[in-house]
């Protein structure tokens, strides 16, 4: 069975890794944010789901897939990261003024009288927003979220729920960025960003340190043989650096071949790559997977896979659909999986890579390989889910 059918993509190996870039997540960092997170109330390890159907129909011997659909009922991974650079906030900011709070303290509110003075920004294609509007909401501080023009109607509502104020401006994900460090600097707000930038890294360094308590569940929750292959959506590159930096702190020298996958159309991890320096994708077509619609690197994540990443893909659109329906009726035998359109880049690049001898060789993926995929959101816009996922006629 061939999963998806025979569509272009570009596959860089990476030269540079262990010669270039840096590891910035430390482990002290990351012991720091497994201990804070693992202790909200609500905090539960998401499912490992195997998918031997699936993985019998790719040709390899193992198929993981790490969802993250029931993620604090935020519906993606990004729970971990956004709320928790949110309390890191407080906390120092709390600290400044020599008094110490811990996250309980934050969310019983015990020092509201402060924090509801204090405000957060962030701009969002909607995952990211919602883990900052929650944070705020959880933690007692109030949340301004940028959304750029084409962001859905859903994904908006989806962040007001939590109380925050929601501005939509023109243009794209990267000029919303912008407009969010514009107005925070000027109305003397806080950006919690999963992107870094010269001059803003410590927030930044938080949301990726929450990202790796995902990684560290599903290695722990792998069982057998450990597996030969992660492959990962890209984005900025905070959840694929978060996932090699606690693969190299879980397995050493003997981690697994790492492969970062993002769209063709905003593929600015794959030219920074190629060039060896943060490049931006330039303008295009928007894409499907709009958690993905990223046209510049997170500096920091950019060094991370720069220097462990073994390759980075561009996928194109036309698989997004079909890799959801797959996952979604469940592949010989297979449980159904809700996954969204940015959650499918993974899949679509193991699946891609896997029918192409070129590619399969230069990854080394062959009837022996072990995959864990890592399903970063479920349906979180639930009419485009429906959409995507129906059958066409």
């Amino acid at each position: 069975m061939t999963l998806l059918p025979a569509l272009p993509f570009r596959l860089h190996p990476n030269a540079a890794k262990g010669r270039a870039g840096a590891a910035v997540l430390d482990a002290a960092g990351f012991a720091e944010a497994r201990a804070a997170i693992t202790s909200w109330p609500g905090y539960a390890a998401t499912p490992l789901v195997d998918l031997p159907g699936l993985a019998r129909a790719l040709g390899i011997a193992a198929l993981g897939w790490k969802d993250e659909g029931g993620r604090f009922g935020l519906g993606s991974f990004k729970a971990l990261g956004g709320a928790y650079a949110v309390a890191r906030h407080l906390a120092r900011t709390l600290a400044a003024r020599g008094i110490t709070a811990t996250d309980a303290d934050l969310a019983a509110g015990r020092h509201a009288a402060l924090t509801r003075d204090i405000t957060v920004t962030c701009a969002t294609d909607g995952n990211h927003g919602r883990s900052v509007a929650w944070g705020a909401q959880r933690f007692h501080c109030r949340a301004v979220i940028y959304i750029h023009e084409t962001v859905s109607d859903g994904r908006a509502a989806a962040i007001a729920r939590f109380g925050a104020e929601v501005r939509r401006v023109p243009g794209t994900y990267d000029d919303a960025v912008r407009r969010a460090a514009e107005d925070a600097a000027a109305q003397g707000w806080t950006v919690v960003s999963d992107t870094s930038y010269p001059g803003y890294t410590d927030i930044p360094r938080d949301v990726m340190q929450g990202y790796r308590v995902m990684a560290d569940e599903a290695f722990a929750q792998w069982t057998g043989p450990a597996p030969t292959h992660l492959f990962v959506q890209g984005g900025v590159g905070g959840v694929a650096a978060a996932v090699a930096a606690q693969a190299a702190l879980h397995f050493g020298a003997d981690r697994p071949h790492l492969i970062v996958v993002e769209p063709d159309r905003f593929d600015c991890l794959y030219r920074s790559a190629v060039v060896g320096t943060p490049t931006p994708s330039p303008p295009g077509p928007d894409t499907l997977m709009a958690g993905l619609a990223c046209g510049e690197v997170s500096i920091l994540a950019f060094d991370e896979l720069l220097h462990r990443a073994d390759a980075f893909m561009a996928v194109p659109d036309e698989a997004v659909a079909p890799a959801m329906r797959a996952l979604a009726s469940g592949v010989d035998g297979d449980p159904g999986v809700v996954a969204g359109e940015s959650a499918v880049a993974g899949l679509i690049g193991l699946a891609l890579a896997r029918h192409d001898p070129a590619a399969a060789a230069a990854l080394g993926l062959d009837a022996a390989a072990r995959v864990l995929l890592f399903g970063t959101e479920g349906a979180t816009d639930p009419e485009l889910y429906a959409r995507l996922v129906a059958v066409p006629s």
